[in-house]
């Protein structure tokens, strides 16, 4: 079976409207641009993956158990916006947690790219032709990790800017919308790129 692009994107202040540690969907609500970008690249036809770090989990303000009502709320508003909800990601982990089972350095919490891995071995994707959206450098940082082209949302959600090769985005965007049209414009010619092929 052959490979197939995707699009990462992060979900608090990418997505959703950065409220911290929400779980209540009844708070959820799209980002500026959020949902026009969404239908954008649902157009595109490429699975539209959404990868978290959950460290309230960890820290002990909400349960794993919560994660399920935030995924259904996060499919449906997806749906409002004409796209399709490929996958949701998570991290539960934090190494400075107050749930021991939670409390780890591991692989999967941003800027690691090891949910990406996971989504890409579940849902056949080739990392080196998908792109990976996000408001802060640990996004780019796990995107490019992973192989992935990333476009940074300069929406002021990044304060720290602590650069490193890993953190330079190819692109930065003031939201979705404008990331969606970037996107939109060169997703196939990056592909054909690195695969050798000439239009």
């Amino acid at each position: 079976m052959a490979l197939t692009p995707a699009i990462f994107l992060d979900k608090d202040g990418t997505i959703l409207a950065d409220v911290p540690y929400n779980v209540d969907k009844r708070r959820m609500r799209f980002a500026p641009g959020a949902m026009a970008g969404l239908a954008r690249l649902s157009k595109l036809g490429l699975p539209l993956i959404v990868v978290s770090n959950q460290p309230g989990i960890a820290l002990g303000k909400f349960s794993p158990d919560a994660m399920l009502d935030v995924r259904q709320q996060l499919s449906l508003m997806f749906e409002q916006a004409g796209a399709k909800l490929s996958g949701f990601y998570y991290c539960p982990h934090h190494p400075k947690g107050l749930r021991p089972a939670y409390t780890m350095q591991c692989e999967c919490r941003k800027p690691a790219p090891g949910l990406l891995y996971v989504a890409a071995q579940r849902h056949n994707i080739d990392l080196f032709s998908s792109w990976f959206v996000g408001d802060i450098l640990d996004d780019v940082e796990a995107g490019r990790r992973a192989g992935c082209r990333t476009l940074l949302l300069d929406n002021g959600n990044e304060t720290e800017w602590r650069r490193n090769e890993w953190r330079v985005p190819d692109r930065m965007e003031p939201d979705l919308d404008a990331a969606s049209r970037w996107i939109e414009e060169h997703v196939y010619d990056y592909a054909l790129d690195l695969h050798g092929v000439t239009a």
